[in-house]
């Protein structure tokens, strides 16, 4: 397996502790490590555009991850069949088919073997295992090269000993999905599901399901190629629930469409887009906790944050950036902010178009260096920070109240707040007894005493009425220019 270098700079004194220094002061993480953290440039390089630099599609896709063909000169053909497994255990090209039900096919090779799956008319409809299983391989390549390529299960997974099984197609080690055909992916779970990094660069994925439609430990990286996802919780979900430093999302291309109940992308570190075209429906859209987008056509209709650059890794500082593209973004009613970050938010290029309550949300710093904001259709030169919103989730929380629920200066009348000890200024302290203070009491008769009450005919006492013809009186006028009298 290729080891990977990915981006991060964390607080030196956990680097030192955990990583090698060279002579020329670089910090390297080991070689046992994959998908973290590589070099710090010295000790002070400063956090922005840097933790993005080392991903790139020129050294993560390979020219075999980009080749949408499969050589089939020497390739075995298999056709499925009901109730019976298929179990691969040589390097290869195998070319699959058929149709069954109640059948796995099992990759079962050499750390080293590369096995390429070419999928040319399958169908396998399981009830509680996967379709394709993964077992051990440097690496699997899923190529479509028809458009009838359909995979589904039904029911509740089976675990495989201590593995969760949770995916239609589950891998433990690298996959790589490209092709010219398509695969349509139908779930109780997850649709695609690996231990390890995802890959797709082309073909075609259909794919609706209960939970994410496609679910990595460590990277989810997209190059080219149509995805469809509907009616899955997640759409693009990178997370390694045992390691925060780690999970992200990279995307140079294709075309893709989610629409999910709660995020359309979700990565704990990093999101970075570099190209492609979405329409993301979600409740929200990009999450993550550093968010870098440098081009694409993004459109986001989002129910409570649309990008969210929130504090879900150790490793990292949240930030949003934005350096070029087009980004709209149509945000729901209520407490919902276009952009939220629990850090800084930086726009250097490009177009944003935000349309809803609140457009940005952050407890950093904002730059604006360049490009084009627009807020609810007005060009606007600033980042405006939400003021006296309600929390997003795990999002920034603007010029709210401070965290320790205490009001601003001047937000209470002075001498009516209680005082440090929480004690009543003097003179406002109720009775010791718990009874109203003399003179104020109640009649014993629950009357009200004479000469506080209305008149028994009904009528307003003389000097009382309002003027007939509806206006105020003299002098109780508002003024012309909506302000308050001096002294009111």
């Amino acid at each position: 397996m290729k080891k990977k270098v990915i981006m991060a700079i964390i607080g030196t004194a956990f680097l030192m502790a955990a990583c090698g220094k060279t002579d020329t002061g670089d910090v390297v993480l080991s070689e046992s490590e994959e998908y973290v953290l590589t070099s710090l440039e010295g000790e002070n390089s400063d956090i922005g555009s840097e933790i993005f630099e080392e991903i790139d599609s020129d050294d993560i896709f390979t020219d075999r991850d980009n080749e949408q063909s499969a050589d089939l000169t020497d390739a075995s053909y298999i056709s499925v069949k009901d109730g019976s497994d298929v179990t691969i255990t040589e390097e290869g090209v195998y070319v699959l088919s058929g149709s069954a039900e109640d059948a796995t096919v099992y990759v079962e090779a050499d750390s080293s073997a590369k096995v390429q799956l070419v999928l040319d008319g399958l169908v396998i409809n399981n009830s509680d295992r996967p379709c394709i299983y993964i077992k051990s391989a440097d690496k699997v390549f899923v190529t479509t090269v028809s458009d009838d390529n359909v995979l589904t299960v039904s029911g509740s997974f089976t675990t495989d000993g201590e593995t969760n099984t949770d995916g239609v197609i589950f891998s433990k080690d690298d996959l790589v999905l490209n092709g010219t055909g398509s695969l349509t992916v139908t779930s109780s779970d997850n649709g695609i599901a690996g231990k390890d990094g995802i890959r797709i660069t082309g073909g075609s994925l259909m794919m609706s399901c209960e939970g994410s439609a496609i679910e990595a430990h460590n990277a989810i990286e997209i190059a080219d190629g149509v995805i469809d996802i509907s009616n899955c919780n997640d759409g693009l979900h990178a997370e390694d629930s045992d390691d925060d430093t780690v999970g992200y999302i990279y995307i140079s291309g294709g075309s893709i469409s989610i629409n999910a109940s709660d995020d359309a992308l979700h990565a704990t570190t990093i999101v970075k887009i570099d190209d492609g075209t979405f329409d993301l429906t979600a409740a929200e859209a990009i999450e993550g906790t550093a968010i870098q987008i440098n081009g694409g056509e993004i459109n986001i209709s989002a129910t409570d944050d649309g990008i969210n650059a929130a504090s879900k890794s150790s490793a990292y500082e949240p930030l949003f950036e934005l350096n070029d593209g087009n980004v709209t973004i149509a945000m729901g009613a209520g407490d919902t902010d276009g952009v939220d970050s629990n850090g800084d938010i930086i726009i250097n290029g490009g177009t944003i178009s935000i349309t809803g309550q609140s457009a940005f949300d952050y407890t950093g710093s904002a730059e604006y260096n360049g490009g084009t904001i627009i807020v609810n259709g007005e060009e606007t030169d600033s980042i405006t920070n939400q003021f006296m919103g309600g929390p997003g989730m795990e999002g920034g929380h603007g010029n709210r109240f401070p965290n320790d629920g205490t009001r601003p200066e001047g937000t209470r009348t002075e001498g009516t707040k209680p005082s440090a000890d929480g004690e009543m200024p003097e003179g406002r302290e109720p009775a010791a007894n718990g009874e109203m203070p003399e003179g104020m009491e109640l009649p014993a008769n629950g009357e009200v005493p004479e000469g506080m009450g209305l008149p028994a005919d009904g009528e307003v006492p003389e000097g009382f009425e309002p003027p007939a013809n509806g206006n105020r009186p003299d002098g109780f006028e508002p003024p012309a220019n909506g302000e308050r009298p001096e002294g009111q």
